[in-house]
């Protein structure tokens, strides 16, 4: 059999590849709000992390620390056989759920390493200036913090699209699922596994696509600025 062959069995025969982008939108949509969601939550957790006060800090901490050392899939499963156990949420929305918390641990400590990182002591002269510290930290201490935590950002959000991977185990027909269901159907599980490193691989690379686009925009911008 060549490789026509094979693609017109596994892709286009029986609409195989619709079956697949359906796969892939579940796939992206858990990715995307997981990551957003996530991001939010991990601001939040973050600027817990940073408060004056200790029950806070601790609350906190200890939340990263639990996130971080629970395997993704034992959360996951949590969350779907117990905490939402009998409900009527569905499966989605509880993957949903369970990656925004797996991401807000992992971007709350990234944030909060990033921010640590930069230096204070610019802060404390744009305080002596009269900025308020609302303002210091926006114009000075954000911009920096940004900058030393992009590139752990961007392995946490990549690594959450390839976690998303475990949620047939919930019931969610994803891009993993509908590519095993189309490789044992068609008796081509190696080709398919190819096709979905390749649609993951590409996943990944569009993320690292979007921050390299966001970075080029902002140096244009600033260019124009200068130039004005």
């Amino acid at each position: 059999m060549n490789i026509k062959e094979i693609l017109y069995k596994t892709l286009i025969a029986g609409d195989s590849y619709k079956t697949l982008l359906k796969g892939l939108g579940v796939t992206v949509q858990i990715s995307l709000l997981s990551v957003i969601l996530g991001t939010l939550l991990g601001m939040v957790i973050c600027a817990m992390r940073r408060s004056r006060f200790r029950v806070i800090r601790t609350v906190a901490a200890g939340y990263i620390a639990v996130i971080r050392g629970s395997p993704v899939l034992l959360l996951l499963m949590l969350m779907y056989y117990v905490v939402f156990a009998g409900s009527k949420v569905s499966a989605t929305i509880v993957a949903v759920a369970a990656f925004s918390i797996h991401m807000s641990a992992y971007t709350a400590a990234c944030f909060y390493s990033a921010i640590n990182a930069t230096d204070a002591m610019q802060a404390e002269a744009a305080r002596t200036l009269g900025f308020s510290k609302w303002q210091a930290f926006i114009l000075i201490t954000l911009p920096q913090a940004a900058k030393i935590a992009k590139g752990t950002y961007q392995s946490t959000i990549v690594t959450l699209i390839q976690w998303t991977s475990v949620v047939g185990y919930v019931t969610i027909t994803d891009l993993t699922r509908v590519i095993n269901n189309i490789g044992s159907r068609t008796m081509e599980p190696l080709f398919m596994i190819l096709v979905g490193l390749l649609l993951y691989l590409g996943m990944a690379y569009i993320c690292y696509g979007a921050f390299a686009l966001a970075e080029r925009l902002a140096i244009l911008r600033k260019g124009r600025r200068r130039g004005a």
